[in-house]
Protein backbone atom coordinates (compact mmCIF):
# COMPACT_ATOMS: atom_id res chain seq x y z
CA UNK A 1 0.00 0.00 0.00
CA UNK A 2 2.85 2.28 0.72
CA UNK A 3 4.16 1.69 -2.45
CA UNK A 4 1.16 2.37 -4.52
CA UNK A 5 0.53 5.64 -2.33
CA UNK A 6 4.46 6.83 -3.45
CA UNK A 7 4.20 6.17 -6.79
CA UNK A 8 0.40 8.40 -6.86
CA UNK A 9 1.96 10.87 -5.20
CA UNK A 10 4.82 10.72 -7.82
CA UNK A 11 2.40 10.91 -10.85
CA UNK A 12 0.95 13.84 -9.33
CA UNK A 13 4.16 15.98 -9.19
CA UNK A 14 4.93 15.18 -12.76
CA UNK A 15 1.86 16.26 -13.65
CA UNK A 16 2.53 19.34 -11.92
CA UNK A 17 5.38 20.37 -12.99
CA UNK A 18 4.73 19.32 -16.89
CA UNK A 19 1.52 21.96 -15.83
CA UNK A 20 3.94 24.39 -14.65
CA UNK A 21 6.35 23.86 -17.41
CA UNK A 22 3.44 24.38 -19.97
CA UNK A 23 2.92 27.40 -18.78
CA UNK A 24 6.56 29.13 -18.09
CA UNK A 25 6.62 28.04 -21.38
CA UNK A 26 3.86 29.89 -23.09
CA UNK A 27 4.29 33.12 -21.16
CA UNK A 28 8.15 33.03 -21.96
CA UNK A 29 7.09 32.68 -25.82
CA UNK A 30 4.06 34.98 -25.67
CA UNK A 31 1.80 32.05 -26.83
CA UNK A 32 -1.97 32.86 -27.21
CA UNK A 33 -3.51 36.78 -27.47
CA UNK A 34 0.23 37.86 -26.56
CA UNK A 35 1.62 35.97 -29.53
CA UNK A 36 -0.88 38.18 -31.82
CA UNK A 37 -0.08 41.52 -30.65
CA UNK A 38 0.86 44.43 -33.12
CA UNK A 39 4.60 45.51 -33.60
CA UNK A 40 4.51 48.75 -31.55
CA UNK A 41 6.54 51.77 -33.44
CA UNK A 42 8.09 54.60 -31.34
CA UNK A 43 7.09 58.27 -32.52
CA UNK A 44 9.07 61.02 -31.24
CA UNK A 45 7.45 64.81 -31.01
CA UNK A 46 7.83 67.64 -29.15
CA UNK A 47 4.45 68.04 -27.62
CA UNK A 48 4.76 72.13 -27.20
CA UNK A 49 3.07 72.35 -30.27
CA UNK A 50 -0.59 72.15 -30.50
CA UNK A 51 -2.35 71.79 -31.96
CA UNK A 52 -0.05 69.39 -33.84
CA UNK A 53 1.31 68.03 -30.23
CA UNK A 54 0.40 68.46 -27.05
CA UNK A 55 -0.74 67.57 -23.75
CA UNK A 56 -4.20 69.42 -22.11
CA UNK A 57 -3.28 69.18 -18.38
CA UNK A 58 -7.11 69.97 -18.15
CA UNK A 59 -8.60 66.61 -19.52
CA UNK A 60 -4.89 64.47 -18.51
CA UNK A 61 -1.32 63.69 -19.60
CA UNK A 62 -1.97 62.19 -22.60
CA UNK A 63 -0.11 63.61 -25.74
CA UNK A 64 -2.95 64.50 -28.24
CA UNK A 65 -3.09 66.32 -31.29
CA UNK A 66 -3.40 66.47 -35.25
CA UNK A 67 0.09 64.68 -35.58
CA UNK A 68 -0.75 61.80 -33.47
CA UNK A 69 -4.03 61.63 -34.56
CA UNK A 70 -2.55 61.30 -38.04
CA UNK A 71 0.38 58.67 -36.82
CA UNK A 72 -2.46 56.54 -35.15
CA UNK A 73 -4.91 56.32 -38.02
CA UNK A 74 -2.12 55.51 -40.54
CA UNK A 75 -0.18 52.74 -38.04
CA UNK A 76 -3.50 51.24 -37.73
CA UNK A 77 -3.92 50.35 -41.53
CA UNK A 78 -0.22 48.92 -41.42
CA UNK A 79 -1.37 46.82 -38.12
CA UNK A 80 1.11 48.81 -36.07
CA UNK A 81 0.28 50.21 -32.50
CA UNK A 82 2.24 53.50 -31.57
CA UNK A 83 4.20 54.80 -28.40
CA UNK A 84 4.53 58.84 -28.00
CA UNK A 85 7.67 59.93 -26.87
CA UNK A 86 8.25 63.68 -25.90
CA UNK A 87 11.45 65.48 -26.13
CA UNK A 88 12.80 68.51 -27.27
CA UNK A 89 12.33 69.45 -30.82
CA UNK A 90 15.92 69.86 -31.66
CA UNK A 91 16.56 66.27 -29.98
CA UNK A 92 14.49 64.78 -32.97
CA UNK A 93 16.39 64.12 -35.27
CA UNK A 94 19.43 62.95 -33.22
CA UNK A 95 16.72 60.44 -31.89
CA UNK A 96 16.18 59.14 -35.40
CA UNK A 97 19.53 58.67 -36.29
CA UNK A 98 20.22 56.68 -33.18
CA UNK A 99 17.14 54.67 -33.32
CA UNK A 100 15.75 56.01 -30.32
CA UNK A 101 12.55 56.53 -31.83
CA UNK A 102 11.01 55.00 -35.58
CA UNK A 103 9.73 58.18 -37.21
CA UNK A 104 8.74 61.78 -35.66
CA UNK A 105 5.69 63.79 -36.16
CA UNK A 106 6.30 67.24 -35.41
CA UNK A 107 5.15 69.81 -37.95
CA UNK A 108 8.94 69.35 -39.44
CA UNK A 109 9.65 70.69 -42.90
CA UNK A 110 11.48 68.39 -44.84
CA UNK A 111 14.71 71.07 -45.64
CA UNK A 112 17.48 70.25 -47.83
CA UNK A 113 19.75 70.55 -44.84
CA UNK A 114 17.39 67.76 -42.69
CA UNK A 115 17.50 65.33 -46.00
CA UNK A 116 20.96 65.28 -45.80
CA UNK A 117 20.62 63.48 -42.38
CA UNK A 118 16.68 61.46 -42.63
CA UNK A 119 14.05 60.79 -44.91
CA UNK A 120 11.04 61.94 -45.41
CA UNK A 121 7.35 61.38 -46.75
CA UNK A 122 5.10 63.77 -48.84
CA UNK A 123 3.79 67.09 -47.22
CA UNK A 124 1.20 66.65 -45.43
CA UNK A 125 0.30 70.21 -44.05
CA UNK A 126 0.81 73.59 -45.00
CA UNK A 127 1.33 76.85 -42.76
CA UNK A 128 2.99 80.06 -42.71
CA UNK A 129 5.26 81.43 -40.47
CA UNK A 130 4.00 84.35 -38.64
CA UNK A 131 5.78 87.46 -35.75
CA UNK A 132 4.17 87.01 -32.98
CA UNK A 133 4.80 90.51 -30.20
CA UNK A 134 2.37 92.38 -27.74
CA UNK A 135 -0.31 93.89 -29.56
CA UNK A 136 0.84 97.32 -28.84
CA UNK A 137 4.49 96.71 -29.88
CA UNK A 138 4.07 98.85 -33.41
CA UNK A 139 5.17 95.80 -35.05
CA UNK A 140 3.42 95.30 -37.78
CA UNK A 141 6.00 94.24 -40.87
CA UNK A 142 9.50 93.12 -40.96
CA UNK A 143 11.24 96.32 -41.16
CA UNK A 144 9.84 96.78 -37.72
CA UNK A 145 11.96 94.14 -36.32
CA UNK A 146 14.91 96.59 -36.39
CA UNK A 147 17.35 96.90 -33.45
CA UNK A 148 14.62 94.03 -31.75
CA UNK A 149 14.97 90.73 -30.15
CA UNK A 150 13.11 87.98 -31.35
CA UNK A 151 12.84 84.61 -30.22
CA UNK A 152 12.46 80.92 -31.96
CA UNK A 153 12.77 77.98 -31.51
CA UNK A 154 15.80 75.64 -31.08
CA UNK A 155 16.75 74.00 -34.22
CA UNK A 156 13.32 74.86 -35.82
CA UNK A 157 12.33 76.23 -39.13
CA UNK A 158 11.36 79.05 -37.72
CA UNK A 159 15.32 79.83 -36.47
CA UNK A 160 16.17 79.48 -40.16
CA UNK A 161 13.66 82.37 -41.08
CA UNK A 162 15.34 84.25 -38.37
CA UNK A 163 18.59 84.13 -39.50
CA UNK A 164 17.36 84.85 -43.04
CA UNK A 165 15.14 87.82 -42.37
CA UNK A 166 18.43 89.00 -39.79
CA UNK A 167 20.43 89.15 -43.16
CA UNK A 168 18.26 92.70 -44.50
CA UNK A 169 17.13 93.38 -41.00
CA UNK A 170 19.42 94.25 -37.57
CA UNK A 171 17.93 91.80 -35.05
CA UNK A 172 18.69 89.79 -32.32
CA UNK A 173 17.85 86.15 -32.62
CA UNK A 174 17.45 84.22 -29.51
CA UNK A 175 16.52 80.58 -28.96
CA UNK A 176 14.72 78.65 -26.55
CA UNK A 177 13.50 75.08 -26.35
CA UNK A 178 9.94 75.38 -26.21
CA UNK A 179 7.40 77.26 -27.64
CA UNK A 180 5.25 78.06 -24.34
CA UNK A 181 8.96 79.60 -22.88
CA UNK A 182 8.79 82.54 -26.50
CA UNK A 183 5.62 83.25 -25.53
CA UNK A 184 6.38 83.72 -22.00
CA UNK A 185 9.62 85.53 -22.96
CA UNK A 186 7.10 87.96 -25.10
CA UNK A 187 4.54 88.54 -22.22
CA UNK A 188 7.91 89.62 -19.80
CA UNK A 189 9.31 92.06 -21.95
CA UNK A 190 12.84 89.93 -22.55
CA UNK A 191 11.75 89.17 -26.36
CA UNK A 192 10.04 91.98 -28.41
CA UNK A 193 8.32 89.20 -31.22
CA UNK A 194 8.84 85.42 -32.06
CA UNK A 195 8.21 83.49 -35.28
CA UNK A 196 5.91 80.87 -34.41
CA UNK A 197 4.05 78.84 -37.13
CA UNK A 198 0.35 81.13 -37.83
CA UNK A 199 -1.86 77.69 -36.98
CA UNK A 200 0.06 77.65 -33.31
CA UNK A 201 0.30 81.00 -33.25
CA UNK A 202 -3.47 81.46 -33.40
CA UNK A 203 -4.15 79.23 -30.39
CA UNK A 204 -1.71 81.90 -28.05
CA UNK A 205 -3.89 84.70 -29.45
CA UNK A 206 -7.16 82.91 -28.32
CA UNK A 207 -5.68 82.57 -25.12
CA UNK A 208 -4.12 85.78 -24.08
CA UNK A 209 -5.03 88.66 -25.73
CA UNK A 210 -2.25 90.70 -25.24
CA UNK A 211 -0.88 89.12 -28.27
CA UNK A 212 -1.07 89.73 -31.99
CA UNK A 213 1.03 89.17 -34.96
CA UNK A 214 1.02 88.57 -38.84
CA UNK A 215 2.19 86.52 -41.47
CA UNK A 216 4.94 86.69 -43.74
CA UNK A 217 4.67 85.62 -47.15
CA UNK A 218 6.70 83.09 -48.43
CA UNK A 219 7.33 79.99 -50.87
CA UNK A 220 4.42 77.64 -50.12
CA UNK A 221 6.44 74.46 -50.36
CA UNK A 222 8.92 76.20 -47.48
CA UNK A 223 6.39 76.00 -44.42
CA UNK A 224 4.95 72.57 -45.28
CA UNK A 225 5.43 69.31 -42.58
CA UNK A 226 6.08 66.04 -43.55
CA UNK A 227 7.26 62.67 -41.64
CA UNK A 228 10.66 62.21 -41.04
CA UNK A 229 12.57 58.58 -40.95
CA UNK A 230 15.56 57.14 -40.44
CA UNK A 231 17.88 56.88 -43.59
CA UNK A 232 16.39 53.86 -45.67
CA UNK A 233 13.96 52.72 -43.36
CA UNK A 234 11.15 50.69 -44.75
CA UNK A 235 8.54 52.55 -42.80
CA UNK A 236 8.52 55.75 -45.27
CA UNK A 237 7.03 53.83 -48.23
CA UNK A 238 4.38 52.28 -45.70
CA UNK A 239 3.96 55.42 -44.70
CA UNK A 240 3.57 57.34 -47.79
CA UNK A 241 1.84 55.15 -49.31
CA UNK A 242 -0.87 55.33 -46.81
CA UNK A 243 -0.41 59.13 -46.46
CA UNK A 244 -1.55 59.05 -50.20
CA UNK A 245 -4.62 57.27 -49.62
CA UNK A 246 -5.63 59.88 -46.92
CA UNK A 247 -5.38 62.35 -49.06
CA UNK A 248 -7.27 60.86 -51.91
CA UNK A 249 -10.18 59.67 -49.74
CA UNK A 250 -10.81 62.77 -47.52
CA UNK A 251 -9.37 61.25 -44.29
CA UNK A 252 -6.62 63.92 -43.88
CA UNK A 253 -9.16 66.66 -44.67
CA UNK A 254 -10.88 65.27 -41.89
CA UNK A 255 -8.74 65.13 -39.42
CA UNK A 256 -7.44 69.14 -40.46
CA UNK A 257 -11.25 70.26 -39.95
CA UNK A 258 -11.31 68.20 -36.52
CA UNK A 259 -7.84 70.35 -35.25
CA UNK A 260 -7.63 73.96 -37.21
CA UNK A 261 -10.83 74.94 -37.96
CA UNK A 262 -11.83 77.76 -36.00
CA UNK A 263 -8.39 77.47 -34.11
Amino acid sequence: MKKIIMIAISMLLVGLLAACGTSEKDSANGSGEKGADKEVLIMGTSADYPPFEYVDSAKGEEIIGFDVDLAKAIAEKLGYEIQVKDMDFNGLIPALETSQVDFVLAGMTPTDERKQNVDFSDVYYTASHMIVSEKDSGIESLEDLNGKTVGVQLASIQADKAEEIAETVDLTVENRNRIPELVQEILAGRFDAAIIEDTVAKGYFEKNEDLAGFTIEEDEQEAGSAIAFPKGSELTEEFNAELVKMKENGELEKLIVKWFDNK
